[in-house]
């Protein structure tokens, strides 16, 4: 069952970003068109976004496929953080298309350049159409996956791209100023800066193993001990995810004397489960005595198969979600 929700999950959400690349490209020729014949900077920014957006979706739904793709012996995780990479690429373009759209309007502040009003709000209308029909697809989609978070961001750049095309059209028809073509443009681009920065500083974070968002390590490192009473003291845990859908953990705990060692594997496994919403966990329990004698290496040895089996059923459990 949880494989076949997985497969749901990775089924839509390569399906609405197929849907999503061929209205996108479709659209984008005659935006590009459109924007050459007006003069605008507006639609040509708007229509060089769509550009960058075909790629993206492109990139998004060839890694949305690869992660399909099942574990092997070279990558023993699957392909999960291929989604994770493209949000990021997706984050670093975005960055770079604000910077080019920013040195043209402030090139255009400069020197003014005369503007078909008419043209730009037919064609920029039309592309606001698109760019709603294609948000929707995606908005509507797994709001957890990066990989369709980065998306649907340089198509909302887009929508603001067609909005601010179509403000700056009729300001233009009513006033005849020609400014507020750039302005906009900056305006846009300010809008679209902050949520690339906060897409690709999220899955920077994710690619750096960072802790899973909302996990408080010394949480973990507090709540064992103090409702188990099988374990004295848990030590060098390490929180990252595969994905924000995938977070895992791996930690020491020290057995207090005489305590079975089952027993306390699956109370710990249980508490992360309940409590940190954790399910993929490796586990290593230590005996008291002989993790406090000085020349004992860092990893109990005694515990080292019981370490091992916890962790190949944690990846055999991730796997029948991905």
């Amino acid at each position: 069952m949880a494989h076949d929700h997985a497969h749901h999950h990775h089924s839509d959400s390569e399906t609405r970003l197929l849907w999503a690349l061929l209205l996108t490209g479709t659209f984008m020729v005659a935006e590009v068109v459109g924007g050459l014949l007006a003069g605008s900077l507006a639609l040509l920014a708007d229509a060089a976004h769509m550009l960058t957006d075909s790629a993206a979706l492109a990139l998004a739904w060839f890694a949305a496929r690869l992660s399909r793709r099942p574990s092997d012996s070279r990558r023993t995780f699957g392909y999960h953080r291929v989604q994770i990479l493209a949000a990021f690429v997706n984050g670093l373009t975005l960055i770079g298309l604000v910077i080019w759209i920013c040195v043209e309007a402030i090139g255009r502040l400069l020197n003014p350049v005369a503007i078909q009003a008419d043209t730009l709000m037919v064609i920029a209308t039309l592309g606001l159409v698109v760019n709603i029909v294609v948000f929707a697809i995606l908005h509507l989609g797994d709001r957890e996956n990066l990989n369709i978070r980065g998306a649907a961001l340089h198509v909302l750049g887009d929508l603001l791209g067609s909005v601010a095309a179509i403000v700056a059209g009729a300001v233009i028809f009513a006033t005849g100023w020609m400014p507020i073509d750039p302005l906009l443009s900056l305006l846009i681009a300010a809008l679209i800066l902050r949520s690339a920065w906060k897409l690709t500083r999220e899955s920077a974070h994710i690619l750096l193993e960072g802790a899973p968002d909302g996990l408080d390590v010394a949480q973990i490192e507090y709540c064992i001990p103090q409702q188990i009473d099988a374990v004295s003291e848990v030590h060098h845990v390490h929180a990252w995810s595969l994905t924000p859908a995938r977070p895992m953990v791996s930690l020491h705990a020290t057995l207090a004397d005489g305590m079975d060692r089952h027993e306390a594997m699956v109370a710990i496994k249980a508490l992360l489960d309940e409590r940190f919403g954790i399910s993929h966990a490796t586990i290593q329990l230590e005996a008291r005595d002989y993790c406090l004698d000085a020349s004992a290496p860092d990893s109990c040895t005694e515990s080292g198969a019981t370490a091992t089996e916890t962790h190949a059923h944690a990846h055999r459990h991730s796997h029948s979600h991905g």
